[in-house]
């Protein structure tokens, strides 16, 4: 009797290895790399059954997690909100309620020179115990005008370099229990910030809650026909108002928006300027990018098109 995680294709038998078997296979033979089988499976169309379009973006996700430096996910140095020790409590309240963030770095003269961070909850918690919360739940000012420098509220948060592998910033992050990271250049200055949301975003695509706010038009026409798309519009409203079929196709069942049937038609997410082909007609051109998500794209109708949804072309394609 042939070995079942061994066996090929019987050309007698007409059968060819079961998903069971891949993964044994997997893990069994130590000849063959662990990433190169499972892109393989990943790549076969006979697996469609077993494995979703959502899981097929989310597994060649992690297998390109490891390509991903700090630099890649960080926030720039440019968008940090953050607050002085010199702050009273009152202002970075107000910073809280505007910024809507859970966590803010605070430094002591300059971003340069960080001493940690206040998560939202240690800071209310301080204020209650002070009774610097009224009844009606407003701030006391008389309780609110101590700096941040007085209180005992900071938290460590770690200090990594730029070219640190994303995966390897996400094992520290859970091994020291702390969701905020520092991202300090070779003259020791901050160069940017890393949450531990940005790195499970690369994975899952990216996570809204309750306070991201949509603003203005997702979408627009073009002089020429074509549409401006935000990644964030709803599949359904666009079909509305372009009058394209697209929620009808087999890779848009496990998605609501353009951005996430762009990323699942091609497998990842795609790079600034590559092209995605949905059918034989439409064409989806990425206009912005980074390593988490696609944030805009540009749709037209494209002469002959030439093979089926999924189809990708492009400087970057193939990566």
């Amino acid at each position: 009797m042939s070995d079942p995680v061994s066996r090929q294709r019987d050309p007698l038998r007409g059968e060819k290895p079961s998903l069971f078997d891949r993964l044994r296979s997997i893990f069994v033979r130590e000849e063959n790399s662990v990433r190169g089988d499972i892109e393989g499976a990943l790549e076969d169309d006979s697996l469609a059954s077993d494995i979703s379009p959502q899981e097929r973006a989310m597994l060649r996700n992690v297998l390109n997690l490891h390509e991903l430096r700090v630099s890649d996910v960080m926030v720039t140095r440019g968008d940090i909100v953050a607050v002085s020790l010199d702050d009273s409590l009152a202002s970075v309240a107000e910073m809280f309620r505007t910024a809507g963030h859970s966590r803010l770095p605070v430094y002591a003269d300059s971003l340069d020179d960080p001493r940690g961070m206040i998560h939202i909850r240690d800071f209310f918690n301080y204020l209650s115990a002070r009774n610097g919360v009224t009844e009606q739940g407003g701030l006391d000012a008389s309780r609110t005008a101590e700096s941040v420098g007085e209180t005992n509220i900071l938290r460590p948060v770690l200090f990594v370099p730029p070219s640190m592998p994303a995966l390897e910033l996400l094992v520290k992050m859970q091994a020291a229990r702390t969701h905020m990271a520092l991202v300090i250049d070779e003259y020791g200055g901050t160069d940017g910030l890393a949450s531990i949301e940005d790195i499970v975003e690369l994975i899952v695509g990216e996570i809204e809650d309750e306070h991201d706010a949509v603003e203005g038009p997702l979408f627009s026409r073009t002089e020429e026909g074509a549409w401006v798309v935000d990644a964030r519009a709803e599949l359904e409203e666009l079909e509305q108002a372009s009058g394209v079929s697209l929620s009808n196709n087999p890779e848009a069942e496990a998605v609501e928006t353009i951005g996430g049937l762009v990323t699942m038609i091609a497998g990842r997410v795609p790079a600034k300027g590559e092209r995605v082909l949905f059918d034989a007609t439409v064409e989806f051109e990425v206009l912005d990018a980074d390593p988490r998500r696609v944030k805009r794209v540009l749709m037209r109708h494209v002469a002959g098109g030439g093979g089926g949804g999924g189809a990708i072309s492009g400087d970057a394609a193939g990566r």
